[in-house]
C-alpha cells in the first residue's frame, strides 16, 4: 500500500542551512587543511530513555531521507557565508558546488531501540558527515521523542483509541506536523492536525469546540444545530456548563428529538474537565438508561499515561482519549538527548577506529563501524537481547552465542534455541537514496508488531526490566585496547 499524498511542506524552503555554525567553520578547515576527502564514520545514538522508560520508538528517518535528497547551497547562502568573513573562497566554490556522496544506514521507523546503539551511521567525506549532525540530531530526536511517549500513553489506554490533539500547544509549526506523524508511529489512531493528515494520509478528527455551545443562547439549541449538520458523526461536547445537571440530559434530549426520528445513533459525548471517574461513570450510567448503550465516551483533559492509567484503574468509563500538550511537547520529560559521535576513519583503505573518552562512564563512545543484531527466542519470538557487534562479524545461528554485560564481564548467559535480525538497513549509498519510505499507518502497524516481541517487563511504567544491549567480544576488546592506549598516554613517566 502506498498512499502518500504529493504534497510537502519541503517544497516550501530550503533547510540545507539549519546547521549549527560549527559545522561550517570545521568544513572549511577540513578544506583548508586538505582533509575534505578524508572518509569518516559517525554514530547518531542515545544514552538514557525519557521517562526512565524501558525503551524507545524509533522515528523520522522519512524526514532525514527527504533533507538529504534536498542538500544544497543557494547563490543566496553563499553570499550570507561570504558576508560572514570567516570562509575561504575555495570553501565556499566547494560549497556553490555541493554533491552529496555519502553512505547512510538507519534502523527502520517504528522499531523499538535502546540505549547506546547505532540509530544512524553515516559514512562518507568529512566535510559532509560533520555536516549532517544537526538535522540527524534534530529529527531522529524530535520524532522518537513523540513516538516513545505517544506508544507509553497508548499502552496505558488499554485499547482504546488515543487521538492527538496537541497541535496549539505544540513548539512551533514542525513541531505540530511532525509530532503528529510521529504520534501516530507511536499508536495514536488519529490526529487533530489537518496539515499533518494532508501530508501524510493518517486519520484527521475534530468536532467542536466550547466557543460554538457559547454561540448559541442556550446548550441545548447548540447541540441541536450540530446534530442537524452531522446526523452521521454526533458527537456533542458536554461540559461547557454543567456536565451533570445540564450537558448529558441536554445530548440525550438531542439524541431522542433530532437524531432517533432520523434512524440514527449517535457517536459520543466529549468531556473536556472536571473529576474524570466520577463524571464518565455517570453519563455511562444515564446513557445507558436512555437506550444509548454504543454512544461512545471521549475524554481529554490534560491527559497523559499516568492519568489514563489511573482513572481506568478506578473505574472511570472511557471508550477513547484525546490526548494534547502533554503528548506533543513530550512533556514529563521533553528532550531526547541523542548524540552525533565519529567512531572512524579511513585511512589508505585501512579502517582507524575512534573513542571519545569520559570522566562519565556512560560518555565513553563504541568504537568503529558497527551493526546492530536483535536475537529472539525461536519458540515465543520474543526479543531477548541486543547485540552490538563490528560491521563485519556474523553470529551462526547453529551455535550456542554467549553474551556478557560490558561493564560488568562476569555476567553472562547463553542463547540456544535463537535466531537473529539486523536493525540498521542502507538509506544511501554514495548520495543516492535506495530506501523507500513505507507509509505512516504501515510503520504504526510495524511498531506494534515489533513492539509486543518486547517482555511485558521491559513495558511496564514502573521500574521497567533493562533489555540487555551488549557488545560482542571483538568490540568490547577493540575498546578496551583503545581505552588503555589513550589512558596510558597520560599517565606520569617514571
Amino acid at each position: 500500500m502506498n498512499n502518500k499524498s504529493n504534497f510537502n511542506v519541503k517544497d516550501e524552503r530550503n533547510l540545507t542551512m539549519l546547521v549549527d555554525f560549527y559545522e561550517l567553520t570545521m568544513g572549511n578547515g577540513y578544506f583548508d587543511k586538505g582533509l575534505k576527502d578524508k572518509i569518516a564514520y559517525f554514530d547518531m545514538f542515545f544514552r538514557r530513555i525519557p521517562d526512565e522508560g524501558g525503551y524507545c520508538i524509533m522515528a523520522g528517518v522519512e524526514q532525514l531521507i527527504e533533507y538529504l535528497k534536498a542538500l544544497k547551497f543557494t547563490d543566496d547562502d553563499i553570499t550570507y557565508l561570504r558576508g560572514k568573513n570567516t570562509f575561504s573562497e575555495d570553501f565556499l566554490e566547494y560549497l556553490k558546488n555541493f554533491k552529496f556522496t555519502c553512505d547512510v544506514w538507519a534502523v527502520p521507523e517504528g522499531n523499538p531501540v535502546f540505549p547506546n546503539e547505532p540509530l544512524v551511521t553515516v559514512r562518507g567525506p568529512v566535510i559532509q558527515a560533520q555536516f549532517l549532525e544537526t538535522m540527524i540530531l534534530l529529527t531522529i530526536n524530535h520524532q522518537t521523542l513523540i513516538a516513545t511517549k505517544a506508544n507509553r500513553i497508548c499502552r496505558a489506554s488499554e485499547g482504546r483509541p488515543v487521538m492527538e490533539f496537541g497541535s496549539r500547544r505544540a513548539q512551533g509549526y514542525d513541531g505540530a506536523i511532525y509530532g503528529a506523524r510521529a504520534a501516530i508511529i507511536g499508536g495514536c489512531s488519529s490526529t487533530a492536525c489537518t496539515l499533518s493528515d494532508r501530508m501524510f494520509n493518517i486519520p484527521a478528527i475534530g468536532t467542536m469546540a466550547h466557543s460554538w455551545v457559547q454561540l448559541y443562547d442556550t446548550e441545548y439549541d447548540a447541540f441541536k444545530a450540530w446534530a442537524e449538520i452531522y446526523p452521521d458523526d454526533c458527537v456533542l461536547l458536554i461540559d461547557t456548563y454543567n456536565v451533570i445537571k445540564s450537558g448529558i440530559p441536554n445530548a440525550i434530549k438531542i439524541f431522542n428529538e433530532v437524531l432517533k426520528p432520523l434512524g440514527k445513533q449517535p457517536k459520543g459525548i466529549r468531556i473536556d474537565s472536571g473529576d474524570i471517574t466520577y463524571l464518565t461513570t455517570k453519563c455511562r450510567e444515564m446513557l445507558n438508561a436512555a437506550g444509548y448503550e454504543d454512544c461512545k465516551i471521549v475524554i481529554s483533559n490534560s491527559l497523559d499515561e499516568h492519568i489514563i492509567k489511573d482513572v481506568l484503574d478506578q473505574g472511570a468509563s472511557i471508550d477513547s482519549f484525546g490526548v494534547g500538550e502533554r503528548l506533543i511537547t513530550a512533556k514529563s520529560e521533553p528532550v531526547f538527548g541523542g548524540v552525533y559521535k565519529l567512531v572512524a576513519l579511513e585511512n589508505n583503505d585501512e579502517l582507524i577506529p575512534k573513542i571519545k573518552i569520559s570522566e562519565n562512564d556512560e560518555k565513553i563512545t563504541n568504537p568503529g563501524f558497527k551493526k546492530i543484531i536483535r536475537i529472539f527466542d525461536k519458540n515465543s519470538h520474543k526479543a531477548l537481547a541486543d547485540l552490538i557487534t563490528l560491521r563485519d562479524e556474523t553470529v551462526n545461528e547453529k551455535e550456542p552465542l554467549v553474551l556478557f554485560d560490558p561493564i560488568h564481564t562476569w555476567k553472562r548467559k547463553k542463547f540456544k534455541n535463537y535466531y537473529t535480525k539486523e536493525l540498521q538497513v542502507q538509506i544511501f549509498e554514495k548520495g543516492k537514496c535506495i530506501y523507500e519510505s513505507p507509509t505512516v499507518l504501515d510503520i504504526k502497524q510495524f511498531s506494534k508488531i515489533e513492539t509486543d516481541k518486547l517482555w511485558s517487563e521491559v513495558l511496564r511504567f514502573e521500574n521497567p526490566h533493562t533489555y540487555y544491549v551488549d557488545l560482542s567480544q571483538n568490540l568490547w576488546s577493540l575498546k578496551q585496547s583503545l581505552l588503555h592506549k589513550f589512558t596510558a598516554s597520560y599517565e606520569p613517566q617514571d
